[in-house]
């Protein structure tokens, strides 16, 4: 009767701790330490590059890909879709060094001035920040002074990435639409 009852205490262990272990390795989350994934002291970074916005010539960086009926009759090209690739130069020239990307896209999104939404990655291809990438969602009034659009993510380097960035038109050509657009970028990553 002993040896039942040790058998049946020993069964019951291992099937519980079969249980326990097979519910402990598929949680669905769990909390972690920045320790546990390799990551650092937080960094605050400021960037500063130029984006180049090219829609005319034989060579464009941004193309219409979309719009609405009314688009071509909105004062504010309310519904056209724009996607980029986008060159980003350090200096406004845009024979300077090219330091990345800006791939994504924007949408004319209002229909009482020019603002755009914009959703985008800046791909950075120079320096320490070789392949990594910071990603752009938000608002741009294009004729306001400075804009500000949050930095919602990374990866690489920028992995958990936060911040902000500042857009600051450098020059706009009227009869092409072709635009330099400085930026101030400012995020914290590990």
């Amino acid at each position: 009767m002993a040896l039942c009852t040790a058998k049946l205490i020993i069964s019951s262990l291992l099937f519980t701790s079969t249980i326990l272990f097979t519910a402990n390795s598929h949680t669905f989350s769990r909390s972690l330490l920045p320790e546990e994934l390799g990551l650092k002291k937080q960094k605050l970074s400021h960037l500063h590059f130029y984006f180049h916005d090219i829609v005319s010539g034989r060579n464009p960086t941004a193309v219409r890909v979309a719009e609405a009926k009314m688009t071509n009759t909105s004062t504010t090209a309310f519904g056209a879709v724009v996607m980029i690739d986008d060159p980003l130069t350090e200096g406004p020239e845009l024979s300077s060094k090219i330091v990345g990307r800006a791939q994504g896209l924007y949408a004319y999104a209002s229909l009482s001035e020019i603002g755009l939404l914009m959703v985008q990655n800046y791909f950075f291809t120079e320096g320490k920040y070789n392949g990594s990438t910071l990603s752009v969602l938000g608002r741009n009034a294009v004729f306001s002074g400075v804009r500000e659009m949050p930095i919602v993510g990374g990866s690489r380097l920028f992995r958990f990435a936060r911040g902000y960035a500042q857009a600051k038109t450098h020059s706009l050509d009227l009869q092409t639409g072709d635009a330099v657009v400085e930026y101030n970028v400012y995020v914290f990553h590990y």
